[in-house]
């Protein structure tokens, strides 16, 4: 079993490319849940949605987020008579928030609603909220706090970040089978996510780190710095604001405490040289997904990293 920690754009494309080469019942994906919000009364989980989408081929290619061919027809009509409308649901998004709001309401936990959506997708894989508490991600500016989505979509991230904390992550406890897929996998992957705001709600549940500490299976990274910048999104805004520096070795200290091996894009091999001194293995290849097929050849090439890690094990 392949276990994957995401959240993201880029997480859900790098899961794509697995879902090609791996059996799905082989894939198991933890997903962060810092980034929900209740919207129009209904529980949206938008990283959830967008792996799951992924895994049933119904991901937009063109913004990555979303179903492919979704309307947003009632964006349209909630702008006109002046209800808010920053956040971009589309029909067929509204009617996955429906659905997991319902269950909600009926009892169930997150973790049992997102079963019951993914199975209606038709996807074998399994995708795990992080939690079934509620745990909110929230930036700190030089105006006062702000939800992530606010802070990312309705400022579309142009405030100043003073810092970043996960409220209620302390009480929460990871869904169940979290900590047994860790525990169970073959390999872990941490995906090319935001480590601070995708990555970070994630590893700050209390014994979702420490079960990765104490993993005895390969865990690698794919960093999404490349060339000292981020490739899409805040991210290098965010890290600045918890003290990493914008480089490859900002995404070494994020995970050194667990990493066995980070995937850096090729552009970035000088910059990677200082970090085998952490214990830290680097492997470069493009890391870039732009189509179908580069989502292939990096998924392609963290089964390589760890066919490889396993080798030298067994010499």
């Amino acid at each position: 079993m392949i276990v994957v920690l995401t959240g993201g754009t880029g997480g859900a494309k790098l899961v794509e490319g697995l879902a090609q080469i791996l059996p799905a019942r082989e894939l198991t994906v933890v997903v962060n849940t810092g980034d929900d919000l209740e919207w129009w009364g209904l529980h949206v989980s938008p990283d959830v949605d967008s792996v799951t989408y992924a895994l049933a081929g119904l991901l937009s290619t063109d913004r990555g987020w979303g179903g492919e061919g979704d309307t947003f027809d009632c964006l349209g009509v909630l702008r006109r008579v002046g209800r808010p409308a920053w956040f971009c649901s589309g029909a067929r998004d509204l009617a996955t928030h429906l659905i997991r709001t319902e269950l909600l309401k009926a009892g169930k936990s997150l973790a049992e609603a997102t079963e019951e959506i993914v199975r209606k997708f038709g996807v074998v894989a399994t995708i795990l909220p992080m939690t079934n508490e509620r745990v909110e991600t929230r930036i700190e500016t030089p105006d006062g706090e702000l939800g992530f989505q606010e802070y990312f979509v309705r400022e579309r991230w142009q405030p100043e970040v003073r810092g970043v904390r996960f409220v209620g992550a302390q009480e929460a406890k990871p869904a169940p089978g979290v900590l047994e897929a860790i525990r169970d996998a073959e390999a872990i992957i941490i995906a090319p996510s935001n480590p601070v705001t995708s990555i970070g709600p994630i590893l700050a549940v209390p014994g979702i780190r420490e079960a990765l500490r104490n993993s005895e299976t390969a865990i690698a990274a794919i960093s999404p710095i490349v060339g000292g910048a981020p490739v899409s999104g805040p991210a290098g805004a965010l890290m600045s604001a918890q003290g990493l520096p914008v480089s490859v070795a900002g995404i070494a200290q994020s995970y050194g405490d667990f990493l066995n091996t980070l995937i850096v894009d090729s552009r970035d091999a000088a910059a990677a040289v200082d970090l085998h001194s952490l214990g830290i293995e680097v492997h470069c290849t493009n890391t870039i997904m732009k189509s179908a097929a580069d989502k292939v050849e990096l998924a392609r090439t963290c089964l390589r990293v760890f066919a490889g890690a396993r080798s030298a094990q067994s010499a």
